[in-house]
């Protein structure tokens, strides 16, 4: 138990290292990107620059939601605060989804109406929006698999730099060419690309708030892993749940043969449902 907790201690340390750093990075680029936008007097760097700006919002929002997951239970609520971190993470989905919609709409504006742009501006600012994207999803990928809101974090960050690539291909042409309406081309195709995964993200952040099993637990093989335990006969009832967007909880009733398999039938089934990343069971026995 306790090499357990110190490992879970180790990684949460870890995980909120790596969003400091991310969100650090993010707001500096910000900053410089702004500057280089008032500069040039591009809009479209201008807007990016509003497009990262949200993404250090929803950094900050997924540190709390982490930070709420961790907090402690009291006598009337004996979770803690762990659920609330469920809604952030859709708040979380809910905003990257409605920035990437803005994105679309203005790039599809853009299409309909280009105007000329600073081709050499737009490829060196995104180029350096490329280099604090990719660190911020490197810091933050190791740990989205545990984590739907880290997962969400990543999503920003890793989008984004696709996004950043492909300012910096279409500030490239435009600086040989001056085919301006490639810029918001590319931003329509990005943004595409980058709305059908923020809608992915708030099914599944919405799913975990209406308690639906969440993703990457299959019931059936749960079932069957219960069903596989010696004296297990039958299950009357079997819930699995989000505590958080760290935990999942399990509530079941078993038909068990026999008061001697009835005895370690529980403890068996806990060790089973822990390897399946199901933190949390409750098992009732009914003999038969």
């Amino acid at each position: 138990m306790t090499t357990h907790t110190h490992t879970h201690t180790q990684r949460l340390e870890r995980l909120d290292a790596a969003y400091y750093i991310a969100i650090a990075l993010n707001i500096g680029y910000v900053a410089a990107e702004t500057c280089v936008a008032l500069v040039h007097g591009s809009a479209g760097l201008l807007s990016d620059a509003g497009h990262k700006l949200m993404d250090v919002f929803s950094l900050l929002i997924a540190l709390l939601a982490f930070k709420l997951a961790s907090s402690r239970p009291s006598q009337r609520r004996t979770y803690g605060l762990r659920k609330v971190s469920v809604l952030i993470s859709l708040v979380n989905a809910l905003l990257l989804a409605a920035v990437v919609l803005a994105i679309l709409v203005e790039s599809a504006s853009k299409l309909a109406h280009p105007s000329p742009v600073d081709g050499a501006a737009i490829s060196w600012t995104a180029a350096a929006g490329i280099l604090v994207s990719g660190i911020s999803a490197l810091l933050l990928g190791r740990f989205r698999r545990g984590d739907i809101n880290t997962r969400g974090a990543f999503l920003h960050m890793a989008t984004d730099s696709l996004m950043s690539l492909g300012v910096v291909l279409s500030g490239v042409v435009i600086s040989v060419t001056g085919w301006s309406v490639l810029d918001p081309l590319v931003g329509v195709v990005i943004s595409s690309v980058m709305l059908a995964g923020a809608v992915k993200l708030v099914i599944d952040s919405f799913g975990m708030i209406i308690d639906s099993v969440p993703e990457g637990i299959d019931p059936s093989h749960v079932r069957e892993l219960i069903l596989s335990c010696r004296g297990v006969e039958g299950i009357d009832e079997l819930h699995i749940w989000p505590v958080s967007i760290f935990e999942t909880a399990l509530s079941a009733r078993v038909r068990v043969h026999g008061a001697e398999n009835a005895e370690h039938v529980p403890d068996e089934i806990r060790l089973r449902l822990s390897s399946e990343g199901i933190q949390q069971s409750t098992v009732e026995v009914h003999l038969i």
